[in-house]
């Protein structure tokens, strides 16, 4: 990919900001092995002492296939550690292969997921503290290209321009892309009640209290969104998502739910519907809502089916199933964090205490000003 350098800088110094002492853990597939020897080099050079965590598809398939039942249940004390421990954590989403648990039996998927609940809970508390700095992204693979539906150059070009790195300085347009969300996020922090309206949709949200957080770019690169953690018993109306979504390798397109009371009480989906079900199913949480968010980075104009990129289509909104993070107020727990995104640049409208503040994709400015 042209530009590594920049992308390695920008994860470093910008996303992580990797000092003296830092214990780094890069986690990435061979596919990002120009990356990863960018990051780790600028890593080093900084005082900081990286470590590197493979991330192979056939390791993954062969863990969820032969594992017994035991196994998935089991959670390692050294996982428990480096997760307790480590200063900063970069993930690379750098797949050769799109869909790897595709024949996996959805049962065993869930009974993983309740196992690792004790690490996401850790990772969510230090996020929230503060204690841990860490960054997802993703590298332009053959094999994420080809499920986006574009060549190998188109896709490296959408990443490029998705990550901001055709800017002068990429740091310079993270920077004022975050100020005009921070406006953003500012008034939605004086809003109780969102109301979303578009095809086959008419949803209320309760946001009353909760802290609006900006993604500018340090967490989730590329970022551009701002979320919260709706309140977690008012959720009420219907929701269509009109962009597939791929979750532990299963893709599912048409999701229909209906919420009473802040619960998914009707959940149906044109494709992939018993793996819907059965994701519900996990534990209590994950029938209710974890996040609702903005996209609101207007350099991503179209779906890849991987929700790092799609949750932030400008003009945009994603809902989260599952856990909520704790630094925005929300209580939720769950084992399964699944963001579904909501299509608003047609005939979309949000109403925030019954005022139009959101319409074809844009805020009102006179309205956020």
């Amino acid at each position: 990919m042209r530009g590594v350098d920049r992308f390695a800088r920008l994860l470093v110094d910008y996303c992580v900001s990797v000092g003296k002492g830092d214990e780094v853990l890069v986690s990435a597939g061979l596919e990002a092995i120009d990356l990863v020897r960018e990051v780790y080099r600028a890593v080093v050079e900084r005082g900081g002492y990286p470590r590197f965590e493979l991330r192979d598809e056939v390791l993954q398939e062969a863990f969820y296939r032969y594992a017994p039942e035991e196994l998935l249940d089991y959670v390692s004390d050294i996982d428990v550690y480096v997760m307790e421990r480590i200063n900063a954590l970069i993930g690379v989403n750098s797949a050769r292969h799109a869909k790897p648990l595709i024949g996996v039996d959805p049962e065993r998927l869930k009974r993983r997921s309740r196992a690792a609940r004790r690490l996401t809970e850790i990772f969510m508390r230090r996020d929230a503290d503060g204690s841990l700095r860490w960054v997802s992204t993703a590298y332009p693979t053959p094999a994420l290209a080809q499920e986006a539906g574009m060549g190998p150059l188109e896709f490296e070009d959408f990443v490029y321009r998705a990550l901001k790195l055709h800017e002068p300085d990429p740091v310079e347009a993270w920077v004022r892309q975050a100020e005009r969300l921070r406006r953003i996020a500012g008034f939605l922090s004086r809003v109780s009640e969102l109301r979303v309206v578009g095809r086959d949709t008419d949803l209320l949200v309760g946001v009353a209290g909760r802290k609006w957080i900006v993604d500018d770019g340090r967490k989730n690169m590329p970022g551009g969104e701002v979320f919260t953690g709706p309140l977690e018993d008012y959720t009420e109306g219907r929701i269509y998502f009109e962009y597939p979504s791929v979750w532990r390798g299963f893709e599912v397109e048409g999701v229909r739910l209906v919420f009473r009371r802040g619960e998914v009480v009707e959940a149906t989906a044109a494709r992939g519907g018993e793996f819907l079900r059965k994701v519900l199913e996990t534990d209590e949480g994950a029938r209710r809502l974890g996040e609702a968010a903005f996209g609101l980075n207007y350099d991503i104009t179209r779906p890849v089916k991987m929700i790092l990129f799609d949750e932030k289509i400008g003009g945009t909104m994603h809902f989260a199933l599952g856990a909520s993070y704790p630094a925005t107020g929300g209580r939720n727990q769950s084992s399964i964090h699944w963001d579904l995104v909501k299509e608003l640049r047609r005939d979309g409208r949000v109403y925030a205490d019954g005022d139009l503040v959101f319409e074809n994709g844009r805020f009102i400015e006179e309205v956020i000003s």
